[in-house]
Parts: structure tokens; C-alpha cells; sequence
């Protein structure tokens, strides 16, 4: 995580991740071998949670064994935080369509949706039918049918689990997206760093990204199609953009000191960069195809993490102005810094929603460092988290879910809580530490 220390040394906040020593190897592995994935682990449910029975779809013409879409679906709409699954070995019975299901058997188990369907063969291709059934009304809120080539179940069940999370919410899922994190290795006696992406539900992870020198703050375009990260490889920090297609790699930032935290605008023509090329650490945007930099804050201390704002225009970030690393929002490029937080000597890396009504961060509270949020509308400061070592925030398009990284028996995992902090499910490496994930938008 590129965060303050909380310490002082002249006055001034070191970086803990740009401390370190970079040297010689690193390669970009456009379509790298399957990685070690993540594996989800239930750390805390939550009471209002929504009852929902996702029945095993019949399957016919030869479905490929492996992970069935029931338990894909149930599994990402528990993670939501939203829902609570019924195990189908307590369901009476298995419909695979709207006539078979029996709603007052439905009730009796304190059901209040049923998720039936069928999948079907032809050729290469699978097709899914489902239903979506409001068991109190009896009545079916979603019927539809999709098909994908025969490898791609997991995308086949992750769209499915969006449909049904809309249908119910009313608001888009976000099942279907991708995560960006870095995971390090040092079994083998030396540090290796590895940039990842997989599914939200950290499966069918692929390696973009190897190196024994730490790689750092990875943040996607708008497009999901490339991402922007911190890289030491160079015996410093500098600043890449990498094509997740082809695999190419531009370094876009490699001025005289402090390079980091890059951040896309909405558009995708430009970053938010923090760079102390001039002998201070300032937020500057970047235009990528001509590389002409503006400098957008400009002050004694230290200014970084720069993030855009719901509108596009205006940009939060963390700066220590104030005596400690806080947030701050400026409106628009040319307005002046306002402070948004308050409630401890440390907060730090700013995430805002897509509404414009919270932003979240790394909140310091009694030795630990948690995520918190501020409701911007009124001030109002929640901590989401109890645990001690949090960092690294990054929000679902939907801004329904976060997902940080932080300690968990000694070793670094993921947790995704819901945005109110109301259920939590763990993601950890099935090796090594992880870190520093970032939520992919919903990629088309």
C-alpha cells in the first residue's frame, strides 16, 4: 500500500513503499500461465440478509463436469453481503422451471426468492434458461436465457448471478467484472511480485506481471481493457500502462524522484499522477498521448493518492497541509483544497463513489488502520472495519461492495464487505501474501 508513515522525520511524511531498493528483472506476461487463485472464506454474514434459493439447474447434452452454476451464483451473491443462500440439501425438492416449484414448501423454509433453470448442449455451446420467482407473490420477476462456448461456465454463472442481483435490487450486479491485485511470493528465498487479475470471485487468475522488485498501486481504465500501475523495475519507481490484450507496456512516467499513485480520468485520455520531480511531492494530470503534465496542486507538503471525483471534475487526495495525512477535495482543477476529514491524525487514500455521496479511505483509530467513510453530505464519519492492518480500499462499479487488503493470521488477504460494512468474506492467496487490489468498472 503507497501510504504515509505516521511518523515525522524533518517534517516530512516518508513513503513506506518507496523506500525500497529496486534492481534488475522484471517481464510482462500478456497471456501468463494460470496463477494460484484466491479462495473465498466466510468471515461474517449479515442479519438482514435476503433469503434466496438457487436450485441446481437440470443439465442435459453433456454439461462439463466442474464447478456448477448454482454454486457459483450462490457463492457471489453471498459475497454481496445482500443475500443469504439456501444449501440445496435442505431444499424438499429441485425444480428446474416456473411449473415444478411449489411455493408454500418455499415459505416453510423462510424463503423469500427461487432461482430454477436448465442447461442444455448443442455442439460447443451451453445454453442456461432461468427463472427468477418472488416466492410471497408467486409470481416470476425474471425470465431469460443466455449461452456461452462450453469453456466459459464461470462467465456464463457470473452473468446470471447479475441478472438476479438487478432483478431484486434494482441496481446493476457487478459479478462479471475483474480484480487487479499484487500477490508476493518469497518461498523460494527471494521476493516475487506478481500482478494478477481474475474474477471478482478470485478464479481464473492470470499473471500480467512478474518481478522480484515490488510492483505497486494498479488501477484500471475506464475501459477495463488497461491498467496503470507503479513499477520498481528500473531501480526506481516509474509509472506503466499495460494493454491486458496484447501485453504491451508503455512507461509513461519516469521523472527525477517520486512517481506513483496514478489515477484514470474518466475518459481514459489522461492520469492523476503524483510526481516530486520539481522537489516536492504534487499532484499533476498527465494527457497520455502527448504527455503534457499540469500541476494541480501546489503547496508545501506532501499531495498524493490524487483521485477524480464523481463529477469528473474535481479530485480527492491526501495531504499532510494540516499538520497529518488527511483528505482533501478541490471541485474543480483551479479551486481551492477543502478538508474532508476529521476524526483522527491519519486518513489517507481516498476512494469516492460514482454518486458523489461517500468517500472512503484508510482511517487511523487506537494503533490500527481501518476503512472508514465519510458521508460527504453531512461530514458524518463511519469505520466499516474491525480489523487492525486495512488498506488499500477499491469500490464495486455499483458502489455496492469494497473490497481492501489486511491481516489475517499473519498473512495478507483480501476482504470484500459490503459498502455499509454489514458482512465481510475473505479472499486469500492459496499462496503467498496479497495486496493492493483494485475493482475493475463493468467491462463490455
Amino acid at each position: 500500500m503507497e501510504k504515509l508513515m505516521t511518523h515525522r522525520t524533518n517534517n516530512t511524511y516518508t513513503f513506506m513503499a518507496l523506500t525500497l531498493v529496486c534492481s534488475l528483472l522484471v517481464w510482462a506476461l500478456g497471456t501468463g500461465p494460470a496463477s494460484a487463485e484466491l479462495t473465498i472464506r466466510i468471515t461474517e454474514g449479515a442479519d438482514s440478509a435476503i433469503p434466496v434459493a438457487v436450485v441446481p439447474f437440470a443439465e442435459n447434452g453433456g454439461i462439463p463436469a466442474g464447478d456448477k452454476i448454482n454454486s457459483i451464483v450462490q457463492d457471489d451473491l453471498a459475497m454481496s453481503g445482500e443475500f443469504r443462500t439456501l444449501s440445496p440439501e435442505k431444499m424438499l425438492s429441485l425444480p428446474s422451471k416456473r411449473s415444478e416449484v411449489y411455493y408454500r414448501d418455499w415459505r416453510l423454509l423462510g424463503q423469500r426468492y427461487v432461482l430454477v433453470g436448465q442447461l442444455s448442449r448443442n455442439g460447443d455451446r451451453v445454453e442456461a434458461r432461468y427463472e427468477l420467482l418472488d416466492v410471497n407473490r408467486e409470481e416470476r420477476i425474471l425470465g431469460e436465457s443466455a449461452a456461452v462456448s462450453v469453456g466459459n461456465m464461470r462467465t456464463l454463472a457470473h452473468h446470471i448471478s447479475d441478472k438476479v442481483y438487478e432483478a431484486i435490487t434494482g441496481v446493476p450486479g457487478a459479478f462479471s467484472t475483474k480484480l487487479a491485485y499484487v500477490t508476493l511470493d518469497t518461498a523460494k528465498g527471494e521476493p516475487r511480485y506478481r500482478l494478477q487479475v481474475s474474477d471478482v470471485d478470485g478464479k481464473r487468475a492470470r499473471v500480467r506481471l512478474e518481478s522480484k522488485e515490488p510492483i505497486l498501486s494498479p488501477a484500471w481504465s475506464p475501459d477495463g481493457k488497461k491498467l496503470a500501475y507503479v513499477s520498481f523495475e528500473t531501480g526506481k519507481p516509474a509509472i506503466y500502462i499495460h494493454e491486458l490484450g496484447s501485453g504491451n507496456r508503455t512507461k509513461v512516467a519516469d521523472f527525477r524522484g517520486l512517481n506513483s499513485a496514478p489515477a484514470w480520468s474518466r475518459d481514459g485520455r489522461s492520469l492523476l499522477l503524483t510526481l516530486s520531480k520539481d522537489g516536492n511531492a504534487e499532484i499533476y494530470r498527465m494527457d497520455i498521448q502527448s504527455r503534457n503534465l499540469k500541476r494541480l496542486t501546489n503547496h508545501w507538503s506532501i499531495d498524493t493518492e490524487g483521485v477524480w471525483d464523481h463529477s469528473g471534475e474535481g479530485i480527492f487526495f491526501t495531504s499532510d497541509r494540516s499538520g497529518g495525512p488527511q483528505i482533501y477535495h478541490k471541485s474543480s482543477e483551479t479551486a481551492e483544497p477543502r478538508r474532508i476529514t476529521f476524526g483522527s491524525r491519519y486518513n489517507a487514500r481516498p476512494r469516492p463513489d460514482s454518486q458523489g455521496d461517500y468517500v472512503y479511505y484508510v482511517h487511523q483509530r487506537n494503533g490500527g488502520f481501518h476503512i472508514a467513510r465519510t458521508d460527504l453530505s453531512n461530514g458524518e464519519e463511519t469505520v466499516l472495519t474491525r480489523t487492525a492492518s486495512d488498506e488499500s480500499p477499491s469500490l464495486a462499479p455499483n458502489g455496492r461492495m469494497l473490497i481492501y487488503a489486511t491481516k489475517h493470521s499473519g498473512t495478507s488477504v483480501l476482504t470484500v464487505i459490503s459498502a455499509d460494512g454489514g458482512a465481510a468474506y475473505s479472499l486469500p492467496a492459496t499462496e503467498g501474501d496479497v495486496r493492493e487490489p483494485a475493482w475493475s468498472p463493468v467491462i463490455r
